[in-house]
């Protein structure tokens, strides 16, 4: 069955020594499989690698992927001397032109700002690969279900509107018998019938969308990414109701075949998010 490209997973998993890594996946639709990537500092050469392992299961749509580390690893202390000397140096020319007689504690230079900071030690993507490729993976599965229960409400959709554009072609079908009767029976000529026909008749428009619909029925029942497929199938369809609008030659067919190409766009626009 068809699947949509929009979908979202979320992965978590905590390690001792390393942290708290997450992943998470958002897909939105796009012509062709794009993949974006947000990785923690020192993970670009994990890039290709990443995407592999989206790429054998997604062949379509716009991939977000967002990788964090959070708490990697235990702070590192930075003392900024030569900012503490500053600090003292200037204190020091302070409580002599002030003539203050308190006298300058470690304490308070330590909490003065800049003087001491902590800075987590970045987890090289090399140490983290093993369990980060296990985690996207599983997001990756995720990711891959949440588009597959989105297809099965596309595939509802469409298949609603597939049948519903055979009942209308049936109906234009009918009108287009009762026309041609009645206008061929008021002809004299075969000249005039001939010209009649050239203009108005839709037979082989008829016949031809009533096989683009069977086979996009057809279509969306399919495993794998269709939407290009189908898209093409409906634009054939598309082309096929604008001939026999133009050939209309009555008001109520014509009716009918503007609600046909209504549901042809309806369709054309939910296509868009099929893999």
């Amino acid at each position: 069955m068809i699947k949509s490209m929009t979908g979202f997973a979320a992965k978590e998993l905590k390690l001792a020594g390393i942290g708290r890594i997450s992943v998470e996946l958002r897909s939105i639709n796009h012509k062709f499989l794009e993949t974006v990537l947000h990785l923690p500092e020192g993970f670009l050469s994990l890039e290709e690698s990443i995407k592999k392992i989206i790429e054998v299961k997604i062949k379509r749509g716009r991939i977000n992927c967002v990788v964090n580390i959070v708490g990697a690893r235990p702070t590192e202390i930075f003392l900024n001397k030569q900012l503490l000397k500053n600090y003292i140096s200037e204190l020091t020319r302070a409580k002599e032109q002030l003539k203050i007689k308190d006298s300058v504690t470690l304490d308070t230079l330590i909490h003065l700002p800049g003087v001491l900071s902590l800075a987590e030690s970045p987890v090289p993507g090399k140490t983290a690969w093993p369990h980060l490729k296990t985690l996207i993976a599983s997001a990756v599965n995720d990711l891959v279900e949440a588009r597959q229960k989105e297809g099965a409400a596309l595939y509802g959709y469409l298949r609603k509107r597939g049948r519903s554009l055979q009942e209308d072609l049936k109906k234009a079908q009918a009108r287009f018998k009762k026309i041609i009767t009645e206008r061929l029976g008021s002809i004299n000529t075969d000249e005039e019938r001939g010209a009649f026909l050239k203009d108005s008749d839709i037979t082989e428009e008829i016949e031809r969308l009533v096989f683009h619909i069977s086979n996009f029925l057809k279509k969306i029942r399919k495993n794998g990414p269709v939407g290009k497929e189908l898209d093409f199938i409906a634009q054939e369809m598309q082309r096929e109701a604008n001939t026999m609008a133009a050939k209309s030659c009555d008001g109520i067919l014509s009716s009918k075949v503007v609600q046909i190409k209504s549901q042809i766009e309806k369709i054309r626009e939910q296509l868009q998010n099929v893999e």
